[in-house]
């Protein structure tokens, strides 16, 4: 039998404060499938934020185990953790974190060319790609500073799938956005999911949970409760926004 692709196992992270030690995740054990659309809920501080970063190597827990694809990432090197991190999971920011004095199309490249997982010869065709599929190759040779929030924001995404991941984790995605914009790039989550690429989005608003799979609260550094969405509890089919090219 197939193990699911992330496994979390009595995860712990504590991090050193002047007022000593604090505990971000307390004994954490969870599953998540190839193609699960998840959303990890709770109020600022409550410890999800860390729990993505653990998910993608970014942090590596005081205790505990997390395997993402059969890879134990509390046994990898820094630099091997940080190879690993480049080509097997995507990030994207709530503040998109572009680089403003590149192109749209630079920036989707630039993720390519540190990984080297494509010929350098196919790299900008594959940004062109990735770039209408979110749909703002309209957009390639602008500078950030001249797009809007849902247009950086798609570029963002465009460059967390650069290197093909087979997961993509994203903070506050919709935060930084109007609601319109927001449900739209949410609905490309979502598109992601369904062609089975893992996702799984840290948010402290509810109405995300309703375009998930399951939706995890956090509170407090635990796990409270584990739930499917209400459009999978009944059955009912999700239907991703369709992305208007250049919209947002």
């Amino acid at each position: 039998m197939l193990r699911p692709p992330i496994i979390l196992h009595d995860v712990v992270k504590s991090y050193e404060t002047p007022s000593g030690s604090f505990m971000a995740l307390k004994k954490v054990s969870l599953e998540i499938q190839q193609g699960e659309f998840i959303a990890v809920v709770g109020k600022s501080g409550s410890g999800k934020t860390t729990l993505l970063n653990v998910i993608a190597g970014i942090d590596r827990p005081s205790s505990g185990s997390v395997t993402v694809a059969g890879q134990a990432l509390q046994e990898l090197s820094e630099h091997q953790l940080s190879t690993w991190r480049g080509t097997t999971v995507g990030i994207v920011f709530q503040f998109f974190q572009l680089l403003p004095t590149l192109t749209a199309l630079e920036n989707v490249m630039l993720a390519m060319d540190f990984c080297k997982k494509y010929p350098a010869r196919e790299r900008r065709a594959r940004a062109m790609e990735l770039l209408a599929k979110v749909g703002v190759s309209e957009q390639s040779n602008k500078l950030p500073a001249t797009l809007s929030g849902g247009q950086q924001q798609r570029v963002a995404i465009a460059r967390a799938l650069a290197n093909a991941p087979t997961l993509i984790v994203a903070d506050e995605p919709s935060g930084n956005l109007d609601s319109v914009t927001a449900a739209t790039v949410l609905g490309l989550l979502r598109t992601l999911a369904d062609s089975g690429t893992t996702v799984v989005v840290a948010t402290h608003d509810k109405d995300i949970a309703a375009l998930s799979d399951r939706s995890i609260y956090v509170a407090d550094g635990k796990l409270e409760s584990v739930s499917a969405s209400a459009s999978v509890s009944s059955a009912q089919p999700l239907h991703p926004i369709h992305l208007q090219q250049g919209a947002g």
